[in-house]
């Protein structure tokens, strides 16, 4: 079975757009990269990369607990190509492609604690359902760099930190 995304894609393509010069007898000069199509691409093989590392991750959250209550489950959404959401105790991330080059991550509870008569919990509840956008910066050579805030990240430490916050505010 061939994988969906592959760091190898690129060239796969080259072979393709030659085969094609070959057939058809004509010879394609330009060089610009579609950038719109390579920069789709990225954005699903990023979210396939993050799903797979908190796949990862709640694997030993999971593994580690001694009761099956609190486990989290992760969940591809129906009709998207890779989007994906985590779930527990009535807890949503979700992660979610929002534009070529843009993904969005919301968490979503609508309990009794958050609740606009809730005074204690009102700034928590803003900060929870804050919509974090990860975002990609052009380098020289095509080179795409993710960043939150402006700032470039490894894929760890955001998983780390969502997981974490997850984690702390999905427990019963």
């Amino acid at each position: 079975m061939e994988k969906i995304f592959d760091q190898w894609n690129w060239v796969r393509d080259l072979v393709k757009t030659e085969e094609q010069m070959e057939e058809t007898g004509v010879i394609d000069l330009s060089t610009q990269v579609d950038e719109d199509k390579a920069l789709v691409k990225e954005t699903f093989y990023f979210l396939h990369r993050l799903k797979n590392e908190f796949i990862e991750a709640t694997q030993a959250f999971n593994s580690l607990k001694t009761s099956p209550l609190g486990r989290i489950k992760i969940y591809g959404i129906a009709k998207t190509e890779a989007d994906f959401m985590l779930f527990r105790n009535g807890f949503k991330m979700i992660f979610s492609f929002k534009n070529p080059g843009m993904v969005s991550i919301r968490f979503n509870f609508f309990g009794p604690q958050y609740l606009p008569n809730a005074a204690g919990n009102q700034s928590s509840a803003a900060q929870l359902m804050e919509e974090h956008l990860v975002e990609t910066k052009k380098g020289p050579f095509h080179d795409i760099t993710w960043t939150f805030q402006d700032q470039p990240f490894q894929i760890p430490a955001l998983v780390k930190y969502h997981l974490t916050l997850f984690i702390r505010e999905s427990a019963k």
